[in-house]
């Protein structure tokens, strides 16, 4: 059971919801997030996840076609 399962909350600052993924700092050092707390994984509510996912689409997709050759 990991802590999305225990109801951690959203580390967006400002935000107050539910999170629901977990991501690496890393992955979410490229977005425009403004992210609070200093630990390895950063927990996202369902809209910052939907943001983070709109911000760096381009990036994954061209991190896909480089790794897959």
């Amino acid at each position: 059971m990991g802590r999305v399962d225990k109801g951690v909350n959203c580390m967006v600052e400002g935000c107050k919801n539910t999170a629901e993924r977990s991501l690496s700092l890393e992955q979410t050092s490229k977005s425009k997030l403004k992210v609070s707390g200093q630990s390895r994984r950063v927990y996202l509510c369902h809209e910052h996840y939907k943001q983070w996912k709109k911000e760096t689409k381009k990036e994954r997709e061209f991190e896909r076609a480089f790794l897959s050759r």
